[in-house]
């Protein structure tokens, strides 16, 4: 396969500023300014494809062009790197070996949307990647990559770090723009959108840190080629994909979109661990529904992940074993999404202690059949919420009962965890 975001990778240490030129780092950026109007970069990334690596897929040319053209004053680009979900930590990965690919695609962007100015928001654990991060703005900066008059033109841009002080709704993006403005990160209504009204009130994109990592490479070679890197026709370049859990090797890889799970855990991450049996995996970070043995097949891209039930998401892989109790899983996850919302609203603040509750209850022995009824309701009750946290934090709840039903009220029955016996 062809390497994209992990082309440049060196083992235990990360990329130089030299190295990362001489394998034709930047070549993109002064390809855009020189050779391509900030409409042709917008149109080549729209036409590639890329959809945001982030969680919810959404096109990201697409995205861009929602930004007006019209309106007066500044305009804003924010890459989230408030990377926090359980299970996922490719973004980390990525910056430790060679920030550099995320500082180039951000300045594709700031090209293409007319953007003066952008920030990194980057969570506060990664001080190792933000300290990389300064070291490689700096050096481009030098090298007159970034900063006034870019390669010469008339184009200037900036880029500036925000270490937050980090909490799991910052990864919302109007979460994350009220936090860099020095508010409280609560969500923000919609409409206005953040590309018509965003940061200090002006037109703001916010995208993830792989999703800006991946326009170097399709400036450089084309809408075609990345399109071409996919497994199967309706996907588009590669994914990193963070596999933890039941494997021989916990890894974050570089695949092509549309590589199946059991290629993934059976090839890339050397099978099982222990010689263990699968019995189910979270594929797209904790906020994705269960995946069985009968989905091992599924190649994982946006769509037919969907259509089996679940979500790629940030494709942040939890591989549970055969003698893993899938109730006790979903209330660990359960429990982080209570303690992580932000309270604006009744649905997830009242809805996700009460889940949780009910979990313990049942994983405890003191469960109920009746539970289960009350837990199938408010998967639908808190898909009433002012964000998608709490639908979010439901989708393993959803899984559970629609693939482990039998397990849940096996619970029930024998008053304890069976898989504790």
């Amino acid at each position: 396969m062809e390497y994209l975001l992990f082309k440049h990778n060196r083992r235990g240490r990360p990329v130089t500023f030299k190295e990362y030129r001489d394998e034709g780092g930047f070549e993109a950026l002064t390809k855009a300014i020189t050779k391509m109007t900030p409409d042709e970069v917008q149109q080549t990334v729209m036409d590639s494809g890329l959809r945001g690596r982030g969680g919810a897929g959404f096109p990201t040319g697409k995205k861009w062009s929602f930004v007006p053209r019209n309106l007066p004053g500044p305009r804003w680009l924010v890459c989230n790197c408030d990377e926090m979900e359980p299970g996922t930590y490719k973004d980390r990965v990525l910056l430790e070996h060679n920030p550099y690919l995320l500082i180039e695609g951000m300045a594709l962007a700031c090209y293409a949307l007319g953007v003066r100015h952008a920030f990194i928001f980057i969570r506060k654990g990664y001080e190792k990647a933000a300290g990389y991060l300064t070291r490689g703005i700096a050096e481009a900066k030098e090298a007159g990559l970034l900063g006034e008059k870019v390669l010469g033109s008339e184009i200037s841009i900036d880029l500036d770090l925000h270490l937050s002080a980090g909490r799991y709704i910052c990864g919302e993006e109007t979460g994350l723009i009220n936090a860099l403005e020095g508010k409280r990160p609560n969500p923000r209504m919609k409409p206005p959108f953040p590309a018509v009204k965003g940061l200090w009130n002006g037109p703001t994109v916010v995208n993830n840190v792989e999703t800006l990592a991946n326009v170097p490479a399709i400036i450089a070679n084309g809408a075609a080629w990345f399109k071409g890197l996919a497994k199967n026709p309706e996907g588009a370049g590669n994914k990193l994909f963070c596999v933890s859990g039941s494997v021989a090797n916990r890894i974050c890889l570089e695949l092509p979109i549309g590589t199946t799970l059991r290629e993934i855990i059976d090839v890339h991450c050397g099978g099982m661990r222990d010689g263990k049996k699968f019995k189910a995996c979270i594929p797209g970070g904790a906020s994705t529904q269960f995946l069985t043995e009968d989905h091992l097949d599924v190649p994982m891209d946006f769509d037919t992940v969907a259509k089996a039930g679940s979500r790629l998401g940030s494709a942040g892989v939890i591989v549970f074993d055969e003698g893993h109790c899938l109730v006790e899983a979903t209330l660990n996850l359960i429990t982080f999404f209570a303690r992580e919302s932000c309270g604006w609203c009744t649905p997830c603040r009242d809805g996700l202690p009460f889940v949780k509750e009910i979990l313990q209850r049942i994983e405890t022995g003191g469960g109920e059949e009746r539970d289960i009824e009350i837990l199938r309701e408010h998967i639908k009750y808190l898909n009433y919420s002012f964000c998608a946290l709490a639908p979010g934090a439901m989708a393993p709840v959803e899984g559970l009962l629609r693939s482990f039903e039998d397990e849940v009220r096996e619970h029930i029955l024998k008053g304890k965890c069976p898989l504790k016996d």
